[in-house]
């Protein structure tokens, strides 16, 4: 059995002899408790017949444990220094390729379409950047992959936000557009301990499945996302003025708007956050004749 990647002296080890210094620039914290890893790959259930999606594997440490599990590892690398370090890191395992891309500039449904057709479970598994999280997640979710979910580590606040109920602080458009697509629930909170060099925040694992039907279905979802989003500009403000200000021409269509809230009694003086995604649902499509 190959020695796991992810402990504080082989990690060590493998950075001395590339001569490997963190670039602050693209988040690099690498995992070095295999335990953790264990359990980050055991909430994703894969098995010879998935395929994992990996993003960011740095020096490999969790591509070696979806190596063993899964039948295929794809991961996207953005920093070109550790291409030979997975190429020699990873050696003992057929079932890896590295993508040396962007995944935010990648095609990933062109990827999926070439590499990925004999698989039909796929999951998307990482350490996520933290700086480009939510970018990364929206991506995935908005180019609709053919994805079963994806347990993802992340600073911990973004994970309350993506699993936030209505009503608490945490709840914004983020939690509505992740929650729209995908179950969202936190699987672990992990500890600074683990990472090197240790990050300045809480970091925790969270589970997303995909939704079998979204729990609210709507004309458009891109206006549903519009509106959510533009329910939350102001925090403090009410719905009716949020969205006077941020739906085209909203000033002059503050009638209509009005209307419409009565129409699907949601109390214009209501803020945001206590909106549930079915009430946004069903506020976007009574405001979609008016904006389209």
């Amino acid at each position: 059995m190959q020695k796991d990647i992810a402990t504080p002296v082989r990690t060590q080890e493998i950075l001395k002899k590339y001569g490997f210094s963190f670039k602050k620039s693209l988040g690099q914290n690498f995992l070095i408790d295999p335990n953790i890893l264990r359990n980050i790959v055991g909430h994703a259930e894969l098995t010879k017949d998935s395929a994992a999606i990996e993003i960011g594997p740095g020096i490999g440490a969790l591509t070696e444990h979806l190596a063993r599990s899964a039948g295929k590892v794809i991961a996207f690398e953005i920093d070109q220094r550790l291409l030979p370090v997975l190429e020699d890191t990873l050696s003992p395992y057929d079932n890896v390729e590295i993508i040396h891309s962007d995944i935010l500039k990648a095609d990933v449904k062109q990827i999926f379409a070439e590499k990925l057709e004999n698989y039909n479970d796929v999951m998307v598994v990482a350490n996520l950047p933290y700086y480009v999280t939510t970018p990364i997640l929206l991506k995935l979710l908005m180019d609709r992959l053919p994805v079963r979910g994806m347990v993802v580590m992340m600073q911990k606040e973004v994970a309350d936000r993506i699993t936030a109920k209505p009503g608490t602080k945490a709840y914004g458009s983020l939690s509505i557009a992740i929650q729209y697509y995908m179950k969202a629930e936190v699987a672990m909170i992990v500890p600074k301990a683990v990472f090197m060099p240790q990050p300045n925040v809480e970091s925790a694992v969270i589970k997303l499945t995909r939704h079998e039907t979204p729990p609210v279905q709507v004309i458009d979802e891109d206006f549903l996302f519009q509106v959510s989003r533009g329910s939350f500009v102001q925090r403090r403000k009410t719905i009716i003025n949020n969205l006077q200000s941020s739906l085209p021409n909203g000033k002059q269509k503050k009638e209509l708007i009005l209307q419409s809230l009565e129409k699907v009694g949601i109390n214009p003086t209501r803020r945001g956050e206590t909106l549930t995604i079915e009430e946004f649902g069903q506020l976007a499509d009574e405001l979609y004749s008016h904006f389209h």
